[in-house]
């Protein structure tokens, strides 16, 4: 089955079980601060999980695109991508229930025997049950052993030597922050080999064990105690990663041995002078990957995800160096990942802007390389610290330097490079730990009055600058507002003033803040903004801060939530900084105050 079957049958099987179909959201989340890109298909949906009516009603379905870059070291080993689609499944709860399910929604019982139907079921993907297992949530001090489901299992088939019961680090959700919806999940598993074990309890650790589907039950809400209570509204949010289940459907070693793959390998090892499967597989990832980033938005940069944008490419030229591509080649690959993905994510409507983007980095790149041939050969010798430096400074990988060193008959002490790598790896962890959890957003009051007053702040841009402007990012936390858009120069003092004193006034004005779910056409013709070739098929939900004295609409916008109900429970709104971020981007930092 190839990828493109396997998207289709998902989202066909969910289709006609009452499932709304929504398009994949942006890789930049509009609605989660604390990560730097969506990183699984809840992301989109976070309103929603804490109440928040959706337009699609409360069952929804789709294939979302991913990232996930904590572990872009380990890229090239047959298992790790950075870039990778998700396919899931919810339930939205109604916290107006008494079960807080509603008629609409589905609990354990359907989520479980629909994940078992898609999987074993011959029109489906008909994987034999005597090579699955589960695991279940084996209970402790806060929530207990998840008998349900592990009773529903056994109804289905799944003996009881095929279920372990597991503690919470390896069968519960969340919170990803201190607080919010949580609970138990289950999670099956393929054995890849050729025949399974009886005993899934005593092997579960075993690599042949693959996970390849999760089931989250959200019916907690963890404390800022750290205590549980039941959760008002209960949710069903599920995963199955797109490519880890091809690779097993084909009977594949790895996702690069797929066509998710093999076009764009084919590109690379037909520029490339040299075999090298690592290399040859972590330009292909970050290629991938870069594509994708560049077409949601994100330029290369020295901060946030315009970094992680940056290092993967840098990575795939220098890799592309070892391969002994000596040319600018970063187009030429993600033409190819255009043209493979092109119809299910829309990549051709972005090619000029992925073209312009990867040739201006690579052109960039390979100056910083040739500083750093001339720094090498300046040295009389390279230890691994030596090695780490070229690495760090001037993006040498240590098989290049190593290859560079063979050619002066000497060798490079790889163990000393491992510890100063370690020490740089667990740095840049550390500096980052608070970008990469994952979770849901924080829906405090001061964050919900800075994220309205985000809105009022593009819409006096866009009054004051010009109508060219729109967001490039958003990043709202208690603290402050980041707010990212598209200007060709630096925004005077004096239009600073201009759009912050616009926003008081329409705090002072306390303007009703009205929400409305509506056709993506209507949506349109009123003239309300956002990326609506992201966003729901054929209902949206629009923001609307409206002037009923002047009659002016003063901001209508695509969002998905939380904002106040007034402007006058924003505060008192002030710009602290505008700067730029990347090549015709700026940011600018506000604040909101007690109006006193």
């Amino acid at each position: 089955m190839t990828a493109k079957e396997l998207r289709a049958k998902f989202i066909e099987f969910f289709k006609a079980r009452g499932h709304t179909v929504i398009p994949s959201a942006s890789l930049v989340p509009e609605n989660d601060p604390t990560v730097l890109f969506t990183t699984a298909g809840m992301h989109p949906l976070v309103p929603y999980l804490l109440g928040l009516e959706h337009p699609g009603g409360q069952r929804l379905v789709s294939a979302q695109k991913s990232m996930r870059t904590d572990d872009i070291d380990e890229v090239g080993d047959g298992v790790h991508n950075t870039f990778f689609e998700m396919l899931g499944n919810w339930s939205l709860g109604d916290p107006a229930s008494p079960d807080g399910i509603g008629q609409g929604g589905y609990w354990k019982k359907e989520a479980i025997e629909w994940s078992y139907e898609f999987l074993t079921g011959r029109e489906w993907l008909g994987l034999p049950a005597d090579k699955l297992a589960v695991s279940v949530f084996a209970g402790d001090a806060d929530a207990p052993r998840d008998d349900e489901t592990a009773a529903i299992w056994k109804r289905l088939g799944i003996a009881e030597n095929r279920i372990a019961y597991l503690p919470k680090k390896n069968n519960w959700w969340g919170p990803a922050g201190l607080t919010g919806p949580c609970g138990p999940d289950t999670e099956m598993f393929y054995w890849t080999g050729k025949s399974a074990p009886a005993n899934f309890q005593d092997t579960h650790e075993n690599a042949q064990w693959v996970e390849i589907w999760n089931d989250v039950f959200m019916q907690y809400d963890k404390q800022i105690d750290g205590t549980f209570m039941p959760l008002k509204q209960r949710n069903v949010d599920t995963g199955m990663g797109l490519e880890r289940m091809v690779t097993i459907l084909q009977g594949r070693d790895s996702v690069y041995e797929t066509e998710l793959f093999l076009p764009i390998l084919e590109k690379i090892r037909s520029l490339a002078k040299k075999r090298d499967t690592k290399a040859e597989r972590i330009v292909a990832d970050h290629l991938r990957a870069a594509t994708f980033i560049i077409a949601d938005g994100v330029v290369p940069s020295n901060k946030d995800r315009g970094y992680i944008l940056r290092r993967l490419i840098r990575r795939a030229v220098r890799y592309g160096q070892i391969l002994g591509i000596e040319q600018e080649f970063c187009t030429e690959v993600a033409a190819v990942v255009i043209h493979e993905f092109g119809d299910t994510y829309h990549l051709q409507h972005h090619q000029e802007k992925v073209v312009d983007e990867l040739a201006r980095e690579d052109m960039k790149f390979r100056k910083t390389l040739a500083k750093g041939l001339k720094y090498f050969e300046k040295l009389q010798s390279v230890d691994g610290k030596a090695a780490f430096d070229l690495f760090q400074t001037y993006g040498f990988p240590l098989e290049l330097t190593e290859e560079l060193m063979e050619g002066k008959g000497q060798n490079v002490d790889r163990e000393q490079f491992g510890e100063e790598f370690k020490k740089h790896q667990q740095l840049s962890r550390t500096s980052s730990a608070g970008q990469f959890k994952g979770g849901l957003a924080d829906h405090t009051e001061k964050t919900v009055r800075l994220h309205t007053a985000t809105h009022l702040l593009q819409a006096g841009l866009r009054k004051f600058l010009g109508e060219h402007i729109f967001q490039k990012g958003s990043h709202v936390t208690t603290e402050r507002t980041r707010f990212d858009f598209n200007h060709p120069q630096k925004v005077t003092v004096e239009e600073l003033k201009k759009v912050e004193d616009w926003v008081n006034e329409q705090v002072r004005k306390d303007l009703p803040v009205k929400r409305e779910i509506m056709s993506l056409q209507e949506a349109r013709k009123l003239g309300a903004i956002g990326l609506f070739d992201e966003k729901y098929e054929d209902k949206v939900s629009i923001y609307t801060i409206s002037d009923a004295g002047s009659g002016e609409v003063v901001s209508r916008e695509f969002c998905g939530g939380p904002h106040v109900e007034r402007t006058g429970q924003i505060g008192k709104f002030k710009i602290v900084k505008e700067e730029a971020v990347a090549s015709g981007i700026r940011r600018i930092k506000a604040v909101v105050e007690e109006d006193k």
